[in-house]
């Protein structure tokens, strides 16, 4: 029998625009934090093949990915391509700069301010610019369990995660899956009334779910935080991600 498949196509991809890309820069310090690598001994090579993992998964989520990426990925190949040519005694006699120089100073640079202003979104705003009101034993004991915002860049990485589970496609099999983000965001929303509490992210996400199902449901959680619908969090860095109402 000759192989076949019958896939209702959606008539316009969903393409999600968002605010919230913090920059090649701050996708580049994800992935020095990430690995675990000294922000001045940057691994070039492996530091852009993940680089360019990230931006094809973006592509294959229809995110809107701005040219400074792609001019960030230009850089990392232009810089990966000179380590690879073997230096000219000229500049070996003059001790010539190592190629990923600049882009240490642009990473330092950034990460100061990035973390300056970490600082200052730390200092007490209690009187100034908020007030306090009465609020519900449920809802304090909700904010106490909020401890760390996600970055845009760990959600990735955790929806990376959950298509590597996913089964390979198998041929013979009659695919009309016609979920919709608007229908997940609704189911998402739906959950988290139900729960009364934040919900693993894992946990949308069900065995067996189609590849489609999972794209889909992390367009969904996408658009609910840029809408402010849900926040996204975790206990302590690198442990699971949680989300919850605002």
């Amino acid at each position: 029998m000759d192989e076949f498949r019958v896939i209702q196509e959606r008539p316009d991809p969903y393409t999600v625009r968002l605010g919230m890309f913090e920059g090649p820069l701050d996708l580049l310090l994800h992935l020095i934090k990430k690995n675990e690598i000294n922000i001045t001994d940057i691994p070039i090579a492996l530091i852009t093949e993940q680089y360019l993992d990230y931006l094809k998964l973006m592509k294959e989520l229809n995110l809107d990915v701005a040219g400074e990426y792609l001019l960030m990925a230009s850089t990392l190949l232009h810089i990966k391509s000179r380590m690879l040519l073997p230096a000219s005694p000229e500049l070996e006699e003059e001790g010539g700069e190592d190629p990923r120089a600049e882009l240490v100073r642009r990473l330092l640079e950034y990460q100061k301010y990035k973390e300056a202003g970490g600082e200052l979104e730390q200092r007490p705003l209690l009187n100034r610019d908020v007030f306090v009101r009465s609020i519900s034993a449920e809802s304090s004991e909700r904010e106490e369990e909020e401890k760390v915002d996600v970055t845009l860049f760990d959600l990735v990485e955790a929806f990376r995660k959950v298509l590597e589970r996913v089964n390979p496609e198998i041929f013979h099999d009659v695919t009309l899956d016609q979920i919709t983000v608007e229908e997940r965001i609704q189911d998402i929303l739906s959950l988290l009334d139900r729960e009364r509490r934040s919900v693993a992210f894992h946990r949308l996400f069900p065995e067996m779910s189609t590849r489609r199902f999972i794209v889909v449901t992390f367009l969904a959680v996408l658009e609910l935080v840029k809408m402010k619908m849900i926040r996204v969090f975790q206990m302590a860095p690198f442990e699971t991600i949680r989300i919850s109402p605002p």
